[in-house]
C-alpha cells in the first residue's frame, strides 16, 4: 500500500526535501511579486467591469462617474500599500495582520482577523479561478459550457502545483505574471497612442449597444448610494494586498525590505492598469449589464439568454488590438491564465497563516507542519477542498462570488492599522532618540489614515453589499471564530490536564501490584511469543484469557494447554452471544472495581502482515478491544507482533525504495553533488 501510494505521490510533487534545505526555498522579488501579488495584479481583470456593472443599473449616463470612482480606488490603494510598508518592517515574522491584531488588540481582535483572512483566501480561490474560466470560455465555448467542472480541475491542478513547494511554483507562475502585465501596459499605450497621437476612434463590440437601466433619473440619496456601491465593488482590485505582509518569512535577506520593496511595486503596477482599463473602456464606449439578457438592447430588442457578456478587458483589447489578432489572444490567454494563477496568493498565504494559528492551538496541529516539499501540505488541501465546495455551490459564477468578496479582507485591513497605531503609540512612550521619534509618528499618521479611510470602506462596504451575500462572508467568518476559539479550549483544557505538576502526583506512585492478562484465541506461535514476553515483565499476577464462542475449539484450546503444561493460568469466559470485545471489557473491569489500586496489563497477540488487504483478515478484534480499553483507566494494553513470511517481503520492497530514485534525480544527479558544484557557476 505505501509502494502504491509513493510512486504516484513523488511523480507528482517530486521527491521529499530535508528540513536543512528550507533556506533554498526562499524567494527573490522577481518570483515573490507573482507569487505573492497575482492576486491584486490580476484583478484589474475584472475590478473594472465590477465598476460599470454597478453603474449600469441607472443607464450608460452614469458612466461618466467611473473616473472618480477609480479616483478613489487608487487613493485608497495607495493608503494600503503605505500603511502596509510600515506592517512589514515592524512585524516581519509573518503573522502579518493577525499578529499585529493579536498583539495590540488581544486576541479577539486577532482571531477576527484571523477569521476574516482564512474567508477572503478561500474566495480569492474561488473567484480567479471562476473569473479565469470566464475569460477563457470567451475564446473556447467548451469551457464556457462546463465551467463548473473545469474551475475544479484548475483547482485541482494549482493544488498539485503548489503541494511541489513554493520556489517550485513561484517560478511556474513568474513567466504568465510578467506576460499580462507586459500585455496589459502594451494595450493601454497602444490605445492612448491610437487615440491621442492619431486621433483614430476606437469602438468595443458592445459600443453600439443600449443599456436598458432598473432605474431611471436617479438622484440624491439613491445615486450616492449607487456610486458607493460601485466604489466597493471596484475595491476588488485590492484583494490580496495583505499576502505580502503575511509573506515575509518567504523572502530573502534583508526579508522586511525586499517585502516592502515588492508592496510598493505592486500598487503601482495595480493601479496604473486599473486606472488604464477604465480609461480605454470609457474611450471604446464599453456597455456592461448586471442582466444582460434583458439590459443590453441592440437593433431595438434584448440580446437574450444566449449572449455572453465578455469581460471589459476582453471588449477593450478587441478595440485596441482588433477581435481576433495576435495581440488579442495573447493578451486574452494571459488573462485567463493569469487568473488561475491569481489564486496563488491565497495558496501562500492561508497554510502560512493556518501554520502560525496551529502554533498559539487555535487550529489543528497538524496544520502546522510541512509536508515533505517544506510547503504547509494540510493547510493546502484544506484550502482547495473549501474553495472547490465554493465553486461547486455557486456554480463558478463570478458575479455572485464576487459580492461575497471584500468584506474579510478590509476587516482585517482596519484592526490591523488600528492595532498598528497602538504598537506606535507604546513605542513612542519609551523611545527618546529625535531620529526615530519623528520616523515613528511618521509611520504612525500614515497608519492612522489607513484605519481611518479602510474603516471608512468597510462601512460602505457592509451596507452597500450586505443583502447582495456579503452575509454568507460575516457567516463564514462566524464560524471560523467558533471552531477556532473551541480548537484552543480543547487544547488548553487537555494541557492543564495533563500539566506535571510540583508536587508528586498519584500518576507517579507505584501501584500496589500489577495484574497480566495474555489474550489467547488459539494456541500458536505469536500466542507463546506472547506469553513468553509477559513472563518476562515482572507481575504480582499472570493469567492467559480466552472467550469461549465455540465449544469445540474451546476444549481444544484447553486440552492442547493441559497438554503442554503450560504454567500459566488459563482463564476461559463464556460468551453466549458469541462476543469477544465485550466479556474481555467487563472482566477488566470487574478486577478494576475489586482492587482500584491494581494496574491491569494486557497483551493482545497480533499479526505483522506485509499487503495493505492482509490487514483486512486480520487484527480485528485486536483492534476493537484496543479501542475500547484505551478509554478504561488503569489499564495499560501492549500489542506483541509476530511477523509472518509476506511482512518479510514487505522489508525486502521498503529496502528496494530507499535505493530508488524519483524520475529525473539521477539525472540532476545528489543533492550533495551538486551543492559543491554551485560556488564554481558564474553569475
Amino acid at each position: 500500500m505505501s509502494k502504491l501510494t509513493d510512486v504516484p505521490k513523488r511523480i507528482l510533487i517530486g521527491r521529499a526535501l530535508r528540513s536543512d534545505k528550507l533556506g533554498e526555498t526562499l524567494l527573490p522579488k522577481r518570483i515573490a511579486l507573482p507569487v505573492f501579488a497575482s492576486d491584486p495584479l490580476s484583478s484589474v481583470a475584472y475590478a473594472p467591469g465590477e465598476v460599470l456593472l454597478v453603474l449600469s443599473i441607472a443607464g450608460v449616463s452614469a458612466y461618466h462617474f467611473s473616473p472618480w470612482i477609480a479616483a478613489a480606488v487608487v487613493v485608497l490603494m495607495f493608503t494600503v500599500v503605505a500603511s502596509y510598508r510600515q506592517n512589514v518592517r515592524a512585524y516581519p515574522s509573518g503573522g502579518g495582520d493577525y499578529e499585529v491584531a493579536n498583539t495590540n488588540l488581544g486576541p479577539k481582535a486577532g482571531l477576527t482577523v484571523a477569521s476574516a483572512l482564512l474567508v477572503d483566501y478561500v474566495l480569492t480561490v474561488a473567484v480567479s479561478i471562476s473569473s479565469g474560466v470566464e475569460n477563457l470560455g470567451s475564446a473556447i465555448p467548451f469551457v464556457i459550457e462546463h465551467k463548473t467542472l473545469c474551475a475544479i480541475g484548475a483547482i485541482v491542478l494549482l493544488t498539485l502545483m503548489n503541494l511541489r513547494g513554493v520556489k517550485e511554483s513561484g517560478k511556474l507562475f513568474a513567466i504568465p505574471t510578467y506576460l499580462f502585465v507586459a500585455g496589459v501596459f502594451v494595450m493601454i499605450l497602444w490605445g492612448a497612442f491610437r487615440g491621442l497621437a492619431l486621433g483614430e476612434t476606437m469602438h468595443a463590440p458592445t459600443s453600439d449597444y443600449e443599456i436598458r437601466p432598473e432605474h431611471q433619473g436617479l438622484a440624491g440619496f439613491a445615486l450616492v448610494f449607487l456610486l458607493l456601491r460601485a466604489f466597493s465593488s471596484g475595491c476588488a482590485a485590492l484583494t490580496g494586498v495583505e499576502a505580502i505582509s503575511n509573506g515575509v518569512p518567504a523572502f530573502r535577506k534583508p526579508k522586511s525590505k525586499n517585502a516592502a520593496t515588492t508592496l510598493a511595486a505592486m500598487g503601482l503596477l495595480a493601479v496604473t492598469m486599473f486606472c488604464g482599463i477604465i480609461g480605454l473602456a470609457m474611450a471604446t464606449d464599453v456597455k456592461m449589464a448586471e442582466n444582460p439578457a434583458k439590459d443590453l438592447i441592440h437593433n431595438g430588442a434584448a440580446v437574450g439568454a444566449n449572449f455572453v457578456q465578455d469581460p471589459v478587458i476582453s471588449q477593450v483589447a478587441a478595440a485596441v488590438f482588433g477581435d481576433g489578432t495576435f495581440f488579442f489572444v495573447f493578451l486574452a490567454a494571459a488573462t485567463a491564465l493569469v487568473l488561475f494563477l491569481a489564486a496563488n496568493t491565497a495558496y501562500n498565504g492561508f497554510p502560512l497563516l493556518g501554520s502560525i494559528l496551529a502554533q498559539d492551538r487555535y487550529l489543528p496541529r497538524q496544520l502546522h507542519t510541512r509536508g515533505d516539499r517544506l510547503a504547509f501540505s494540510n493547510g493546502i488541501v484544506l484550502l482547495a477542498g473549501a474553495a472547490i465546495l465554493l465553486v461547486w455551490i455557486y456554480g463558478a459564477d463570478s458575479t455572485r462570488l464576487i459580492q461575497l468578496y471584500i468584506v474579510g479582507v478590509f476587516v482585517s485591513f482596519t484592526l490591523s492599522q488600528t492595532g498598528m497605531v497602538r504598537h506606535w503609540n507604546r513605542l513612542l512612550r519609551t523611545e527618546k532618540d529625535p531620529a526615530q521619534r519623528r520616523r515613528m509618528i511618521r509611520s504612525r499618521a500614515i497608519n492612522t489614515f489607513g484605519a481611518f479611510f479602510t474603516g471608512l470602506v468597510l462601512v460602505v462596504v457592509l451596507a452597500t453589499k450586505f443583502t447582495h451575500g456579503a452575509w454568507v462572508a460575516l457567516l463564514g467568518m462566524l464560524i471560523f471564530f467558533g471552531t477556532m476559539t473551541a480548537i484552543r479550549k480543547h487544547y488548553d483544557r487537555v494541557a492543564e490536564e495533563i500539566a506535571a505538576p510540583e508536587t508528586r502526583p498519584d500518576d507517579s506512585v507505584r501501584p500496589s501490584r500489577v495484574h497480566s492478562i495474555v489474550l489467547v484465541s488459539k494456541l500458536h506461535r505469536p500466542t507463546l511469543r506472547a506469553l513468553a514476553y509477559a513472563k518476562l515483565v515482572r507481575s504480582d499476577h499472570l493469567e492467559a484469557l480466552s472467550i469461549s464462542v465455540d465449544p469445540d475449539e474451546t476444549k481444544a484450546l484447553r486440552d492442547d494447554w493441559e497438554r503442554r503444561g503450560i504454567d500459566i493460568p488459563l482463564k476461559i469466559l463464556d460468551s453466549p452471544y458469541r462476543e469477544v470485545t465485550r466479556p474481555v471489557i467487563e472482566y477488566v473491569k470487574g478486577l478494576r472495581k475489586d482492587r482500584p489500586r491494581d494496574v491491569i496489563s494486557v497483551y493482545i497477540p497480533e499479526y505483522v502482515v506485509g499487503h495493505w488487504y492482509e490487514h483486512l483478515l486480520h487484527n480485528q478484534s485486536a483492534l476493537r478491544l484496543k479501542g475500547r480499553l484505551l478509554f478504561t483507566p488503569g489499564v495499560m494494553v501492549t500489542s506483541v507482533p509476530y511477523q509472518l513470511e509476506s511482512s518479510e517481503a514487505a522489508k525486502a520492497r521498503a529496502r528496494k525504495r530507499a535505493d530508488w530514485n524519483a524520475p529525473g534525480s539521477v539525472r540532476r544527479g545528489p543533492v550533495e553533488r551538486r551543492q559543491h558544484k554551485e560556488p564554481s557557476r558564474k553569475g
